[in-house]
């Protein structure tokens, strides 16, 4: 791996860049929070080769949604189950657009 490798993976959000305590810092959370939404199966996080947790920008975005209905007063288990359904629900509906799109150039008579 050559250093203009390293460098083209601070732009992947999927690179897990940080560390647990670093997105705890960045989410204003603590580990524990990481910790609980890892049991719940919000996020999992990759393991360095030493077996610390890491995390990508992607995930601490996840992470961020769930702190947020979690400050509200929602359960961190309800918290995380409301993420996951959310975005769910994003991924069907962008499905459907697709389809939707797909079928009507395939038919031009069906969006008049």
């Amino acid at each position: 791996m050559t250093a203009d490798d390293s460098f083209d993976r601070l732009d992947d959000d999927a690179y897990p860049a940080y560390t647990m305590g670093r997105a705890a810092e960045i989410l204003g959370t603590t580990q524990g929070f990481l910790r609980a939404i890892g049991e719940a199966r919000l996020i999992t996080p990759l393991r360095s080769p030493g077996g610390h947790r890491r995390y990508s920008r992607y995930q601490l975005r996840i992470a961020a949604r769930a702190r947020e209905l979690v400050d509200r007063g929602t359960p961190v288990e309800a918290a995380c189950r409301i993420v996951i359904l959310e975005d769910q629900l994003e991924e069907a509906q962008r499905i459907n657009n697709d389809y939707r799109r797909t079928s009507e150039s395939a038919d031009p008579a069906a969006a008049a």
